[in-house]
């Protein structure tokens, strides 16, 4: 009787078949074109802003533990790089273009560099004349990150000089991986109940877009009235006009509202009646403000803040007095 290969079987074989690519050499042996040079290191100090004299000026140079002009260390890789537009070499005979192959064929098909180090045997000098070797230096285990799972590759670049001296190493490790999967989309938070507008108290929403706060005010007897109407209750008055409220007020009276909840909502939803200083009332909700300092008496301060694209409202906040 013959038992299928499990999952973890697969995934151990998988992984073993990896291995047998770390240490092999890929790539021919890159020859640096030039020999390290003050010109080229002239280039790199400029643009890096590296003023150590013991790059450029021979004489601090001499006289420094040097005995004489070196490289920055962190040139290394600068000497043997390609010229631009030649590519690697990726024919399937490559050992590095077959673990690629090996790893995208199971999903594993991004890409992201993540580190790179470098070790220095010794400072390079004007003269000498590298090459480079580069092996797959190891396979890491399926590993699980932020942006998905995958493997780590590493790879090992060894630089020698022209008696076959090893001067520097540089390990570059790259993640190859299978995206994780996106979340799906957070739904849009609904919009708040919409008003029911009328003649009556169109304005006063008119007016939050504006950023101010309306109070309708008769025309005949000056009375203020809140919420609007289409009459003065003092002279019967059917003609009005506004005036434009200063935003200072204190609360009369509150209440802290946990169910029925609504979506557009936030909660606890905090909703005060507040006393303006003209003398009407208005119902809205708190900003910056938390449950204990609600108090009845305690002064507010109004901020007018839109809610969505079309819908500006009235807020109160806690103040001192």
């Amino acid at each position: 009787m013959t038992t299928a290969p499990t999952d973890t079987t697969a995934s151990a074989a998988f992984e073993a078949s990896l291995q047998q690519f770390v240490g092999l050499e890929i790539g021919v042996v890159a020859v640096a074109p030039d020999e390290v040079n003050v010109p080229m290191v002239r280039h790199w100090c400029e643009a890096m802003g590296d003023t150590n004299p013991v790059y450029l000026d021979a004489s601090a140079a001499a006289a420094s533990v040097h005995g004489g002009l070196v490289a920055p260390p962190t040139m290394l890789q600068a000497w043997v790089m390609r010229p631009f537009g030649q590519g690697r070499d990726e024919s399937e005979s490559n050992p590095y273009s077959q673990l690629t192959n090996a790893v995208e064929s199971n999903g594993f098909t991004s890409v992201v560099a993540t580190n790179c180090e470098q070790t220095y045997d010794r400072y390079l000098r004007p003269g000498d004349h590298l090459t480079m070797r580069t092996v797959i230096d190891s396979v890491s285990g399926e590993k699980t990150t932020g942006l998905g799972t995958g493997h780590f590759i590493t790879t090992r670049q060894d630089y020698f000089d022209a008696a076959g001296e090893r001067v520097g190493s540089m390990l570059f490790r790259i993640l190859k991986f299978r995206p994780a999967p996106k979340p799906a989309p957070a739904a849009p938070k609904p919009l708040r109940p919409r008003p029911s507008l009328t003649f009556d108290h169109l304005f006063w929403f008119e007016g939050l877009k504006q950023g101010k706060l309306l109070i309708q005010r008769c025309a005949e007897c000056g009375v203020l009235r809140h919420p609007a109407a289409p009459m003065c209750r003092e002279c019967r008055s059917l003609a009005w006009d506004t005036i434009e409220a200063g935003g200072r007020g204190r609360i009369h009276s509150f209440v802290v509202v946990h169910y029925p909840q609504i979506p557009s909502i936030e909660y606890p939803n905090q909703v005060v009646l507040v006393d303006l200083d003209e003398g009407v009332r208005v119902v809205a909700n708190t900003v910056d403000t938390n449950a204990e300092q609600l108090v009845i008496g305690a002064a507010v301060q109004l901020e007018v803040r839109m809610c969505d694209d079309d819908l500006s409202l009235p807020f109160f906040k806690v103040v001192q007095s």
